[in-house]
């Protein structure tokens, strides 16, 4: 047995012993971080709508909006692998109110910076900055949270994930609400306290102790960041499912979802109005609903494999836009979508937490939202400049043929689909 085997056995057994003693899904614990979960992504969907409204009333035009958001964006994918390693040696909970309590801050001071009238482009761009390095510290630590509150790994990913989903749906709709009952600072003053209340939440849960093996911080800690690093990526590079992917992953933010976002939005409100593209967004979020839904329920043996099925939906989204179909057809489409994604994203967080062992958990799920985010700007940048050579509706269309190709390409590497899940043999019985 070699030892990338080891560790796999290790990570399968700790599954196997969890699942006698945790809860299968819902408990006290489990109830508070997904509260936390979901009312940060509330949140979150918000600050767009507020950073548009606010710096449009202020004179600052679309490249300013692009500016704060992209700020917030590059620090966090910078950084969020660096925050894994920190995420493996001290307490992920500690980190992850600390990172709340900072945007708490943050937030609160851009509000009162909106409600005064005082609104400088770059205060907000680095009030952007010091929350995405927030971001890169808190996120890692989701990945192993979440197998340490419940044996049904599955099911918790599920769970949350329509959480979210429901949650991405109701932000903007809220957002606009504040925005014409207050203000812009009445957003961002709303968003601040999803925060609070996260924070709340997390300092509230009682989290079980880590597996035997897993380190926690000591002395020589800042000297071993270095090689924590390096360990980590030799610990991704072993796995090949779990590279593979990513891999495969890149190549779908450039030349699928990135384009995607930004083309129909434009396409959609072009042909049809902003009310067209409002129901097709949402029937997108709908659908990543459904989609959780169906991955709290079923259970196939091989996740990934099941994954990549469910990922050929997609097609039907960027296709029946890039066609110039009716709302109808779009709608569909889009529902289609988010069921797949939504379904493959809680079979490949399953996977991670289940497959990689505990004491790097969260410096692979670091490198995996490192990988996963770093390509979808590049998409979203060449998406004008291919639509202007190509037109929009071509772009779209070789979205949507590039989206067949990746599913097809991860059923075609046999680590990918032939991994078996770790409960394999608890699910048996």
């Amino acid at each position: 047995m070699t030892g990338t085997d080891a560790r796999r056995d290790i990570a399968a057994r700790h599954v196997r012993d969890h699942t006698a003693t945790a809860p299968a899904v819902w408990s006290r614990d489990f109830a508070l971080f997904f509260v936390a979960r979901a009312v940060a992504r509330l949140g979150d969907t918000m600050l767009p709508v507020a950073l548009a409204a606010g710096l449009l009333e202020h004179g600052y035009g679309a490249g300013a909006v692009g500016l704060a958001m992209a700020a917030t964006a590059a620090a966090f994918a910078g950084l969020v692998v660096f925050g894994g390693v920190v995420a493996d040696r001290f307490s992920t909970r500690r980190l992850m109110i600390g990172a709340d309590l900072v945007r708490l801050g943050t937030q609160s001071v851009a509000a009162g910076l909106f409600f005064t009238g005082h609104v400088v482009l770059w205060q907000i761009c680095a009030i952007g900055v010091v929350n995405g390095v927030a971001g890169a510290v808190f996120q890692p630590g989701v990945a192993s949270t979440v197998p340490r509150l419940a044996a049904d790994v599955q099911g918790a990913n599920g769970a949350i994930r329509i959480a979210e989903s429901a949650a991405q749906l109701a932000g903007p709709a809220v957002a606009g609400v504040l925005v014409g009952l207050a203000s812009p600072g009445g957003v961002f003053a709303a968003h601040a306290t999803t925060y609070a209340l996260s924070a709340l939440c997390l300092l509230l849960l009682r989290l079980p102790p880590l597996p035997a093996g897993a380190r926690t911080a000591t002395g020589s800690a800042l000297r071993a960041f270095r090689a924590d690093l390096v360990d980590g990526w030799r610990e991704f590079r072993s796995r090949t499912w779990l590279w593979g992917v990513i891999a495969v992953w890149c190549l779908y933010m450039i030349a699928v979802w990135g384009p995607t976002v930004p083309l129909v939005a434009t396409e959609v409100v072009r042909d049809h109005g902003p009310g067209a593209y409002g129901l097709v967004n949402s029937a997108l979020g709908g659908g990543t609903v459904l989609g959780g839904l169906l991955a709290f329920r079923l259970r196939p043996r091989r996740m990934l494999r099941a994954g990549a099925f469910a990922l050929f939906a997609f097609f039907g989204f960027p296709a029946a836009v890039g066609m110039g179909l009716g709302v109808a057809a779009m709608t569909a489409g889009a529902a289609l979508a988010g069921a797949g994604l939504s379904f493959w994203g809680v079979m490949w967080a399953t996977t991670v937490q289940t497959q990689v062992p505990a004491d790097t958990l969260n410096r692979i799920h670091a490198y995996d939202v490192a990988g996963s985010l770093a390509m979808m700007p590049v998409g979203q940048a060449l998406a004008g400049p291919a639509a202007g050579a190509l037109g929009a509706g071509h772009v779209l269309l070789t979205a949507a043929a590039v989206s067949l190709a990746v599913a097809a390409m991860m059923l075609a590497i046999p680590a990918i689909r032939d991994l078996v899940r770790a409960d394999a043999s608890t699910a048996a019985h």
